[in-house]
């Protein structure tokens, strides 16, 4: 207890920077949380713009449920494109009021026994950095199990009622996790603390934020400024959130949350492609510097169990694929849900221990994912360029370009052929298939089959 009360006193001086050291060090001066650094500093570490993100559900993701069955399919993780492998957490869940989430963390600093300990951890941390992937962790901020260690030992660090009970997180659903309170300074730097931990014991190379819009970006300026200087390296700090301050608060991406609602919308009840468009200029609204990037994704854990997988949402095979290219090129940070480059069928309930079936793989859709993500690799305009919009009705049609170098990105989101008014000014450039390098004859009109998309390259 006395060296956590010390780690928190730091934490707090970090925190409230004016006490401590002047606003110049805030970033520079490496705070002394009392750990001892595990590892080397990860030299592949991708910049902002490089990232493929691949999420792991490791109730999921292998017959033994285990962080070391993650390991043994880094190698297909690599393969596929990917170089961010993000953990679904990875702590003990709670067992009071539960309905087993992995969201309701019953201690910030252990590894769920049930997938292996710290030693299995730094084993799978070592050997994705062996293989140019860098790893990040969930953290769940906002709430926590009923039988966390703080509800008994820092009461005072949760929501409480008129009549001093600990409250779950108002106006939701969530009864089996516990508020906490972000007025409590102590709370904060203790939180604080716990992420640390993890950059230094299991060096890890950052976190996709839970439900980052319920969390006062005032705490997660201070915890990013307190945790970015602790490696000698870049981190990678992911809001699952759709609110633009979080890139003030120091977040490098937002979650598209609009733009996958939009998806659904366009290829489920038929809504204009232009909605897409829309979506994309409602979710970079308030984002004045181009290098900020909107993660995109056409599945994850929440909406595979809840609305379907991608084969099911967006009309197939063809469908989905055409979905998952504008989501990865359309001013975006592509995310993979495990499975779906494998045309995976089936929901995964996230709740239980629910093995993927890998036995049954749809290997042309595998290839066209690598191909998809590998010419985004190697594409400078699809990372940083400036974004266009042409789309019609049923075409979304858009491009990306820097310093001359353009990438035009048509798909039909229909399930009918469908001809293409092409603008004047795309119609003069000379184009070529961005995937095999034919030539293309641009005129007038272009006529896509149902659910097809092409990449054409200036």
């Amino acid at each position: 207890m006395k060296k956590l009360f010390l780690n928190i006193m730091m934490a707090v001086c970090m925190v409230n920077f004016t006490a401590c050291q002047s606003d110049d060090d805030a970033n520079t001066t490496t705070q002394n949380f009392g750990y001892e650094q595990y590892g080397e500093p990860f030299a592949a570490m991708p910049s902002k713009e490089d990232a493929i993100i691949y999420q792991v559900n490791i109730r999921a993701f292998s017959d033994e449920t285990k962080l070391q069955g993650v390991q043994e399919k880094l190698g297909h993780i690599k393969a596929l494109g990917a170089n961010v492998v993000y953990l679904m957490p990875i702590y003990p869940v709670g067992t009071v009021n539960s309905v087993n989430s992995p969201y309701a963390v019953k201690n910030y600093k252990e590894v769920n026994p049930d997938f292996g300990t710290l030693e299995d951890l730094r084993s799978l941390v070592d050997a994705a950095h062996e293989m140019g992937l860098a790893v990040v962790l969930d953290w769940v901020a906002n709430h926590t199990a009923w039988d966390n260690n703080w509800i008994t030992e820092h009461p005072d660090w949760y929501l409480q009622d008129e009549e001093g009970n600990i409250i779950s997180p108002p106006n939701t659903v969530y009864t089996d996790v516990a508020q906490l309170d972000f007025e409590n300074e102590e709370m904060k730097a203790g939180m604080i603390d716990a992420m640390a931990y993890w950059l230094y014991n299991a060096n890890v190379d950052g976190f996709r934020c839970d439900y980052a819009d319920a969390v006062p970006d005032t705490f997660w300026t201070q915890a990013i400024n307190a945790l970015r200087p602790i490696k000698d390296q870049e981190i990678i700090m992911l809001a699952e959130g759709s609110d633009s301050a979080h890139f003030h608060a120091g977040f490098d991406y937002i979650f598209g949350f609009n733009f996958f609602s939009n998806l659904e919308y366009v290829f489920g009840d038929g809504e204009p492609a232009t909605t897409l468009q829309d979506s994309n200029a409602t979710e970079y609204a308030q984002v004045y510097n181009n290098e900020d990037r909107v993660v995109r994704y056409t599945t994850n854990h929440d909406v595979n169990l809840s609305d379907g997988t991608p084969l099911q949402l967006f009309g197939g095979k063809e469908g989905s694929m055409v979905a998952f290219v504008l989501a990865a090129y359309m001013k975006s940070i592509p995310m993979i849900y495990n499975a779906q480059e494998i045309g995976y069928d089936q929901q995964i309930d996230y709740f239980s221990e629910n093995p993927i079936d890998w036995s049954n793989i749809d290997y042309d859709m595998l290839e066209e994912y690598k191909d998809i993500i590998a010419f985004r690799e190697n594409t400078e305009a699809l990372k940083t360029g400036n974004y266009n919009g042409y789309s019609s009705s049923a075409i979304c049609a858009f491009t990306m370009e820097k310093d001359g170098k353009m990438v035009w990105v048509l798909g039909n989101v229909t399930n009918t052929e469908t001809s293409y008014v092409v603008p004047t000014n795309l119609a003069t450039e000379t184009w070529s298939d961005a995937f095999t390098g034919t030539s293309e004859t641009i005129s007038n009109t272009i006529s896509l089959a149902p659910y097809e998309y092409k990449v054409l390259e200036n």
